[in-house]
């Protein structure tokens, strides 16, 4: 990034980036999270018009991605948790209420960085298995059982919650 076009856009990001964090903790709950969504839509914005976005037009920018965004993270959020409830075969052993309850974030932590990082290019980022293993740099078979064991830990970890 050219020099001026990097102090631009610190410029921008000092300007906008503590409505677009309050907005964008408010959709997630997260201070983490928010922060990265908020890269992630200067990233775009910036990715998109260089330095030809009109003033009056970023904050709208920045807010309908945001809340994209927040929106997307959350479906992706409930689509890996109902993966994993359901299993490769289904499990009588769940509680029916197991996608309400289960705190995702902190079991993905739980989880080997490798597995965990299979998991989320899968089921977060929605990348195909050929994808994702070429970003862990791993074989396909290997990246199918890493999120194999994964999952597997998940369910380990949720039944040992449910149990104890």
């Amino acid at each position: 990034m050219a020099g001026a076009a990097h102090e631009r856009l610190n410029e921008l990001y000092a300007l906008h980036a503590p409505s677009a964090i309050r907005l964008a903790f408010l959709m997630t709950g997260d201070g983490d999270v928010a922060e990265d969504l908020v890269q992630e839509a200067f990233a775009r914005l910036y990715a998109r018009f260089g330095e030809r976005k009109a003033p009056e037009g970023i904050n709208a920018y920045l807010r309908r991605t945001i809340v994209n965004l927040s929106h997307d993270r959350h479906r992706k959020l409930k689509t890996l948790r109902a993966f994993i409830a359901r299993g490769p075969q289904q499990s009588t052993e769940l509680p029916a209420d197991f996608s309400g309850r289960i705190d995702m974030r902190a079991r993905l932590q739980r989880l080997p960085h490798r597995q965990r990082a299979a998991l989320v290019l899968r089921y977060y980022v929605d990348m195909t298995e050929a994808q994702a293993a070429d970003v862990i740099g791993c074989s396909l078979p290997a990246l199918k059982q890493l999120v194999q064991r994964g999952l597997k830990t998940m369910r380990q970890q949720q039944q040992g919650e449910h149990h104890g």
